[in-house]
């Protein structure tokens, strides 16, 4: 999906789909490395062979540990229940001052993750030291969305679990800006899609033209033979409104992206076309929202 830039600044910030390496679970307690025991190993060989192969084991989980708040977290977030996911993360600021409207705006952000979260999530390790905890479950890796154990890191506040989504300068621009984080950073995103859309149109039409006698096609033409997404054709996950214009024979062509709703889904306006040297050339501008022209 087109709008998944968004979905990664946001939902994977939160930790939804948490990069990291695969690690060997244990149960630890304030900062004291549990090895594993004649009995453990015993009930390990009694394990299917895949359990045995993965050396991965689930643990008990206590009400109010960090391992619960995890488990909650990713309970809400599947269930839909976005605030009261996001309320666990020190992304809170962020989300508190929204109204429901609001929230309801960046669901369709939320949603696709959402759908990704495992419908029985398997948590198997907890360190706990301090005010400092880190939890093992099995996520989809970001970048191959293979399910792997994977960390969650967390922090004691007032004695409850946080957990950790972004790091300490983002958490402080988290603070600073409140409510207005997500709708600044989906509009900042949406600028780097319509830019990286702008170009992805550019390469389709460059190679279109290759396939075609050097004529050029429009968006759905170019949808029709599989070079771009057809997701371009809604403002819904992409925020943008994009359109090609066809010069005379269809020898020549142009492009353009203007925000769907100003000030909400984007402030710029882009215009790409070729120069009079047929160097390609984006310009961007905030425009109200209008389209740029030549």
């Amino acid at each position: 999906m087109f709008g998944r830039l968004f979905q990664l600044k946001t939902i994977l910030l939160l930790t939804v789909l948490v990069g990291g390496c695969a690690v060997e679970a244990a149960k630890i307690g304030d900062g004291e490395i549990a090895e594993n025991s004649v009995a453990q190993n015993a009930s390990a060989a009694k394990s299917s062979a895949a359990e045995k192969l993965s050396n991965k084991a689930k643990i008990k989980i206590e009400q109010n540990s960090p391992a619960d708040t995890v488990r909650a977290f990713y309970k809400n977030l599947r269930d839909r229940r976005f605030r009261d996911a996001l309320f666990l993360t020190n992304l809170r600021p962020a989300i508190e001052g929204l109204t429901d409207a609001e929230l309801k705006e960046l669901q369709v952000d939320f949603e696709p993750i959402a759908r990704q979260v495992p419908a029985q999530l398997e948590i198997n390790g907890e360190i706990i030291s301090g005010a400092s905890a880190t939890v093992t479950a099995k996520l989809p890796d970001n970048e191959t969305d293979k399910v792997e154990l994977q960390q969650i890191k967390l922090r004691r506040e007032n004695n409850f679990w946080t957990i950790l989504t972004v790091d300490e300068n983002a958490e402080k621009l988290i603070k600073k800006e409140g409510k207005n984080y997500f709708a600044a950073l989906r509009i900042e995103t949406h600028h780097a899609e319509a830019r990286e859309m702008l170009g992805r149109i550019a390469k389709a039409e460059m190679v279109f033209a290759l396939q075609n006698g050097g004529n050029y096609a429009d968006i759905p033409l170019l949808i029709e033979k599989g070079f771009l997404p057809a997701d371009i054709l809604s403002p819904i996950s992409t925020g943008y409104n994009y359109s090609v214009s066809l010069g005379e024979n269809q020898k020549t062509y142009s492009a353009s992206a203007e925000p769907a709703v100003y000030g909400k889904s984007g402030k710029l306006s882009f215009y790409f076309e070729f120069d009079q040297k047929n160097n390609p050339r984006l310009s961007e501008k905030d425009n109200g929202g209008n389209r740029l022209k030549k």
